[in-house]
């Protein structure tokens, strides 16, 4: 099962999609199509914040599991808390619009609507590590933290230096924006990013 399924059973895509007003199967597709995106960054911090310690340390910073609370609940999603998870993952509103243009360009979907779901799948991403790392309850930063490695490393297809196929959450999709074939397609939206700002 990949990731957008979970987020789909939990309620999460369902709750992206009364958000921005459309059907469950668009926010699906477009959830699709970003997710490669998003989880690459979360591999960036963990690769830059020293393992999956300072990611389970920067998950609680953002919200940790209520993130994920947030978004699923009966409120709008306060998207200011995913365009804080977006920051620390993507560093610049230049790669966010990359992304949303990337996703647009495969899906066929509005890259204004992409950029909308952006943040609340973020929340939803984070919130979801958040409680599989064990930051979502009175777990501290100890025991769970196997499990998130073991989740980023299923949902990127293979957590080591190994370039896994871009397998597990990513898919064909994960494939086709990884250029380098590394296993994180973040690098090469990065790269796009930075060809554009000039």
């Amino acid at each position: 099962m990949n990731l957008t399924d979970i987020l789909a059973q939990a309620g999460g895509i369902e709750s992206m999609a009364k958000d921005l007003g459309v059907s469950p199967e668009v926010a699906k597709t477009g959830a699709d199509a970003l997710l490669p995106a998003i989880l690459g960054g979360f591999k960036k911090q963990a690769q830059a914040s020293g393992g999956l310690e300072g990611l389970g340390g920067l998950l609680g910073q953002l919200g940790g599991g209520g993130l994920l609370d947030a978004v699923l609940g009966a409120q709008p999603t306060p998207v200011d808390q995913g365009n804080d998870v977006l920051g620390q993952i993507f560093g610049s509103k230049d790669v966010s619009r990359t992304v949303a243009g990337q996703a647009s360009a495969q899906t066929g979907l509005d890259s204004g609507l992409l950029k909308k779901m952006l943040p609340i799948l973020a929340m939803l991403v984070a919130g979801y590590l958040a409680k599989q790392g064990g930051q979502g309850g009175q777990a501290g930063a100890g025991g769970g933290l196997g499990g998130l490695g073991g989740l980023l490393g299923s949902i990127l297809g293979g957590g080591g230096g190994a370039a896994a196929p871009a397998g597990g959450g990513l898919g064909g999709l994960g494939k086709l924006i990884d250029l380098d074939g590394d296993g994180n397609p973040l690098d090469d939206i990065i790269g796009m990013a930075g060809k554009f700002a000039r």
